[in-house]
């Protein structure tokens, strides 16, 4: 009998751990598929580049709006990032009009740099996004 419960105990304290790790590696795509794109229009703007950001500035700002409008996945504290997600999409969105008007490269990459430090913020006030952003890397 002994052994019958040990095994029941053992067993149930695997299954139960399973859920819980899964929770643990959850990520939150929308955060993933913005980063993706911010960085690989950002950091070549850096460098003076700006034609990704002049061909995917209608892609940033979809990006922006679908990770405000997600919803977070187990771990992850979307009410601490919400003004932050508004100010993204506000800013993806007038980075957009301004590629789609032509503006100066000058104008262009300090809406840019403006959207990429909110995205930041964003961050640090979300240490398990700042943990996905790291582990990306």
């Amino acid at each position: 009998m002994k052994k019958i419960v040990f095994t029941l105990f053992i067993l149930s304290t695997v299954l139960y751990g399973i859920p819980v790790r899964a929770q643990e590696n959850a990520t939150w795509k929308e955060f993933a598929a913005f980063h993706e794109v911010i960085s690989q229009t950002f950091h070549p703007s850096e460098e003076g580049k700006l034609q990704p950001i002049r061909t995917r500035s209608q892609e940033l700002l979809n990006k922006a709006m679908a990770w405000k409008n997600s919803t977070a996945p187990a771990g992850y504290n979307k009410k601490v990032i919400k003004k932050s997600l508004q100010d993204l999409v506000k800013q993806a969105g007038e980075l957009n009009k301004l590629v789609k008007e032509n503006a100066a490269d000058k104008v262009i990459k300090e809406k840019i740099s403006a959207v990429h430090d909110l995205f930041h913020e964003a961050l640090e006030k979300c240490p398990k996004c700042e943990e996905e952003e790291k582990s990306e890397h």
